[in-house]
This record gives structure tokens, sequence and C-alpha cells, in this order.
């Protein structure tokens, strides 16, 4: 199996699990407030009446704290997975929702002053992760915000992990260094870089959450 294939299968089964999953991810996170000051901290960074363009929003969790925080927000949230959509658009009324890859926001025709990209990053591999950083500093307006969150770890053992479901994701790990080099390799100054202890069953796993900013 060549690799482009091995890589397509990856994503193929982890898009086929988060879409089945939906209604037990949102259960789960809808209130989960591990991560809400990143978020505040991204709020305060936002001018008024500020464009946001949110990538894989899941049930809508991070876009109902945010528009808690700031209503004025103008935010456009998106997920490749459509029944997350649909959660999304019930818990979030006054937003604005896409079915959207991550991978393909370079198709956008639009520009924002922030993109917020809460834990999709678990779920890209170092190159397509190398494409969202680049296709993020394009779409950004002048002094455009960049919220980037990930899973800390050797990118080496990354690998497919079943959940208490019994179905399976490819997760990849990043490093806080690497993650790093690929915002300053485009362009972005790293305003802040914060790490979270995540508890997942008997393991303890590092989040970590960057915010850049273009010049």
């Amino acid at each position: 199996m060549g690799k482009i294939t091995q890589v397509m299968d990856r994503y193929k089964i982890t898009y086929e699990t988060w879409n089945k999953i939906a209604g037990i991810y949102q259960d789960k996170f809808m209130d989960y407030d591990l991560y809400d000051n990143t978020y505040d901290i991204f709020c305060e960074l936002l001018k008024d009446q500020a464009t946001v363009l949110e990538l894989a929003c899941g049930p809508g969790n991070i876009t109902k704290y945010l528009l808690t925080k700031r209503p004025d927000l103008q935010i456009l949230a998106t997920d490749f997975a459509p029944n997350m959509i649909e959660l999304a658009k019930q818990n979030n009324p006054s937003a604005n929702f896409q079915l959207l890859d991550c991978r393909s926001i370079d198709e956008l025709s639009h520009s924002f002053d922030a993109i917020l990209c809460g834990f999709c990053l678990p779920y890209l591999s170092l190159e397509d992760c190398d494409k969202l950083i680049a296709d993020s500093f394009q779409l950004l307006n002048k002094g455009g915000l960049l919220y980037l969150s990930a899973i800390e770890g050797d990118y080496t053992k990354s690998g497919f992990e079943t959940g208490g479901t019994g179905d399976q994701c490819y997760v990849y790990y990043h490093s806080e260094k690497a993650m790093i080099e690929q915002m300053n390799k485009y362009g972005f100054e790293v305003l802040s870089s914060i790490k979270k202890k995540y508890r997942k069953g008997e393991e303890i796993d590092t989040h970590l959450i960057l915010i850049g900013q273009k010049p």
C-alpha cells in the first residue's frame, strides 16, 4: 500500500468515527472547561466585531463559549463531519456554519481577523499541519490571530487509537518546537504557548495551545 493511500485511509477512518460519535462527543465536551482560559486570552486579543474562522468546530462547544464571552464576534464555524455541523447549528443558532475540511481552507475566498483550530491538529499529519499554517497566514488580515492546539509528543509514535466506543482514529503527536518553527517559518509571531494536562483513562496527555499573530 502506497503512502498516499495509507494517509487517505487514515483520514477516512477518522472521519467516519467523528461523524458517528458526534452526539457522544457533544455529551462529554459541550461544557468542558479545561481550555476556557486559553479562549479568554484569544478573545481579549480580538478587536471589536472581529471575523473569526473556526476549524473543526465539532458540536459547537468552543463556538458557544466564544459567543458567550464576545457576542460581537462574527464567526464562521466549520467541520468536515455533517453530524457535527448539525449539532453545532442547534447549539449556536446565531452563528454561521459551513461543511469544510480544514485541509481545504485555501479554497475560501475571503479573509478573517482570526482563525481558531481547536484540537484538529491531532488528526493532521505534519505535512497537512504545515499547509494549514501556511494557508492560515494567507487568509488572515494584518494583525490576525491564529489559535492552534495539539497533543504534544513524539511524532513517530503517531498511530491508530481506539476510544471507548470501539471506534478508531489516527492520532498524530506534535512537538512544541516543531510547531513554533512552522509558525515562524510562515511569518507568525508566537504570543502564547500554554500546556494543559489531560487525563485519558489511566494516561495523562500534554495538550499544547499556541496563539500566534500575523504582523
